[in-house]
């Protein structure tokens, strides 16, 4: 009888002793997986700096002019904003004015959202972004509509689609974040004239976001 009651206390000291270790580990996953969630909410904003002049460096203007057009485009830093603007043509099949910036990438986070602070004139644009520093291939495009006021626009990577010369890639890895080598502006809405598109910040939120 005492051994029987000793295998029994045996028995149920080892059954509490696992449970209690179950119980610790979950509990220390769940503090560390809180306190990546807040070491990423709290970590410094990744975002491009238009209050330096020298920003401009990294930007060049890309139009239809390549293949013939003779749309015309300039891009300015003034006043800790960009701004890119010009007149769009239709002429001899053009259509499209754009401007990229090719300096060395941001260490862009796939966790959160990317915003953008601008103001428009009231006419659609795309924001584009490149995984590689080729000057042609697949780019991932968002349209925005402006409406003459300052906006703040936020994107995760589900907005954008992947497109080659305006046309959808339907084999295209999805896009990460992590991956952006190069980020852009284009106006191609077919609505020959001028533009202006001034850009205060391109930079990451704090909301979490894929």
């Amino acid at each position: 009888m005492f051994l029987m009651l000793r295998s029994v206390f045996a028995s149920q000291y080892q059954y509490r002793f696992a449970l209690f270790t179950l119980l610790a580990a979950l509990v220390a996953a769940a503090l560390l997986t809180m306190k990546a969630q807040a070491m990423s909410n709290n970590s410094p904003s990744i975002k491009i700096d238009f209050a330096q002049p020298d920003e401009i460096q990294n930007w060049i203007i890309v139009n239809d002019t390549v293949m013939g057009g003779r749309s015309a485009a300039r891009i300015e830093i003034e006043q800790g904003q960009m701004y890119f603007y010009g007149d769009l043509s239709l002429q001899n099949n053009g259509g499209f004015a754009s401007t990229r910036r090719i300096g060395e990438s941001k260490a862009w986070s796939n966790q959160r959202k990317i915003s953008l602070t601008l103001k428009g004139d009231g006419r659609q644009y795309q924001f584009r972004l490149r995984t590689s520093k080729n000057w042609d291939g697949v780019a991932y495009v968002a349209n925005f509509k402006t409406n003459g006021e300052q906006q703040t626009i936020v994107f995760s990577a589900a907005d954008f689609t992947p497109q080659w010369r305006g046309r959808r890639v339907t084999n295209a890895p999805d896009l990460n974040f992590t991956d952006i080598q190069q980020i852009g502006f284009m106006l191609a809405d077919k609505q020959p004239g001028r533009f202006q598109l001034a850009v205060k910040s391109i930079k990451q939120s704090t909301a979490v976001g894929k």
